[in-house]
């Protein structure tokens, strides 16, 4: 069913683009209600405009606060033109019919971002606006609801090509986009009241890609240094701080070295500046621009090797004064102290025309939880060092290899087709940069199914290994390290990461 608009109520905060939408109704013979600013706005153009104060008889009261707020209004929205009570009551009490709503919202999150005060913020909380687009939309088989300065040339596009009419599809469509209005407003509104914040970033993965961030990352950081966290930076830092959060501090120092979302660098020492070290020697070359988290604070002896490298983002729970002033020194090198370091518990993905939530992936397997299937048994350092592998397994992007020795990083493969293409992917690194794989444990995202990367990592000196299990030729797997000494465990737990 087409509706030909005949009156339009409009009241708006951005007028930009109104004025030929305008223009075309009134001279198709539209009568105009409006408010304020708006109100002049259109007489302004020599164009009659019915003062909305005029129809419900109440003047804006409050300091602009109750304008619209009235069964003369909201009646004349939400009537339903085939019901018969609706109808009498709306002749009964002089109520006009609104064919067409065009109302915007007051700028709540611009005036957040203006850094105006908490007063200010909220009297820039629409109430009459959202009331008014919910309502029309709502009976949009019988409204048009433009709710948005970005939907004026849509709307005008439709009108102008229908001979002032707007059918119920185009309707439904304006009432849907309206609806996504409100329901950002009112989560940035909720961000405001509960301190997440919106930051505009410089851009998104590439530069012609807009992008921004809503959280509150001075939850998280401290921020000592450097420029403002970028798009890239900031899934970096998410992916250094939910690998290093596996790694208890009690275990020694832990430093993560995280590129493209991938650990490049991990070691764990009792001393720190080993830890820092032995992360950096896993790839001095991917290590390069990239992020570095570590669990313990940060001395001027470590600062000082750490300074000879060209990296981001540095995050660390604590700072030495002198630490401070060697990594100051370069201006653009982002300096954060950890806080109170947490995740949401779900992550969420758009896909296709909607969205993905799952929980995050929250198991992590020690000794307890590996079974050992095979002749040989792990031994204690072989143990130690598959608790460590997984840690990094999980936090890698599948399919993933992952092979490390004396709770240290040597190689991984990273988001391969096939796990054997992994497996070869770290053995040529763990080679280029000079590590022995002789007694290195091999960890797998998923299980093997086939024995060939078991038997590839035996030919590379790997004696150790731990994945998940579950294929249906897991004894094929099992067999061939019975038959050349090699310890396996099956943990149960698959580590897929897309």
């Amino acid at each position: 069913m087409d509706v030909k608009i005949k009156k339009a109520l409009i009241s708006v905060f951005y007028k930009d683009g109104l004025e030929p939408i305008i223009q075309k109704m009134y001279a198709d013979g539209v009568v105009f209600y409006s408010t304020g600013g708006t109100r002049k706005f259109i007489e302004d153009m020599g164009i009659p405009c019915v003062a909305v104060e005029d129809v419900t008889g109440y003047p804006s009261i409050l300091g602009g606060r109750v304008k619209t707020l009235h069964p003369k209004v909201f009646g004349g929205i939400l009537a339903r033109q085939d019901n018969i009570q609706d109808m009498e009551e709306m002749e009964q009490y002089q109520i006009p019919f609104y064919d067409l709503i065009v109302v915007d919202l007051y700028p709540f999150s611009e005036t957040v971002a203006s850094g105006a005060s908490d007063p200010d913020i909220i009297e820039k909380i629409d109430i009459g606006g959202v009331s008014l687009i919910r309502a029309a939309a709502k009976n949009f088989r019988y409204t048009s609801i433009v709710a948005n300065k970005s939907d004026y040339a849509y709307f005008f596009e439709k009108y102008s090509g229908n001979s002032g009419q707007i059918s119920e599809e185009v309707r439904k469509e304006l009432a849907l986009r309206a609806f996504a209005t409100t329901s950002n407003y009112d989560t940035e509104i909720s961000n405001w009241f509960s301190g997440i914040k919106n930051y505009t970033l410089r851009y998104g993965e590439n530069p012609h890609q807009a992008g921004s961030f809503s959280g509150n990352l001075e939850d998280i950081f401290e921020k000592i240094q450097g420029k403002e966290l970028s798009y890239n930076n900031l899934l970096d830092v998410d992916s250094a701080l939910y690998l290093l959060a596996d790694f208890r501090e009690n275990e020694g120092c832990t430093y993560v070295i995280v590129k493209h979302n991938n650990a490049c660098g991990v070691a764990t020492r009792e001393s720190a500046l080993n830890a820092w070290k032995d992360a950096l020697s896993c790839d001095p070359v991917s290590a390069f621009g990239g992020i570095i988290a570590t669990n313990k604070g940060i001395d001027e002896t470590v600062a000082t090797e750490m300074d000879k490298l060209f990296f981001e983002v540095l995050i660390a729970p604590d700072f030495s004064p002198k630490a401070i002033e060697i990594l100051s020194a370069k201006k653009n090198r982002i300096i954060l102290k950890s806080k109170n370091v947490h995740f949401k518990s779900k992550t969420l993905r758009t896909v296709l025309n909607g969205e993905l939530i799952q929980q995050r992936d929250h198991v992590l397997e020690d000794r307890s939880g590996m079974k050992p299937v095979t002749n040989t048994q792990p031994t204690d350092a072989q143990f130690a060092d598959m608790e460590f592998a997984v840690k990094l397994v999980k936090n890698t992007k599948s399919n993933t290899i992952v092979l490390a020795k004396d709770r240290q990083l040597l190689a991984s493969g990273t988001g391969q087709t096939s796990r054997v293409d992994a497996l070869h992917q770290a053995i040529e690194k763990a080679n280029r940069f000079g590590f022995d794989l002789d007694g290195a444990v091999m960890a797998s995202d998923a299980f093997f199914p086939f024995p060939d990367c078991v038997e590839i990592a035996d030919k590379a000196g790997i004696k150790a290994v731990v994945q998940p299990g579950g294929s249906i030729k897991d004894q094929e797997s099992i067999d061939y390290c019975n038959a050349n000494g090699m310890a396996m465990v099956f943990t149960g737990v698959r580590h897929f990461k897309h």
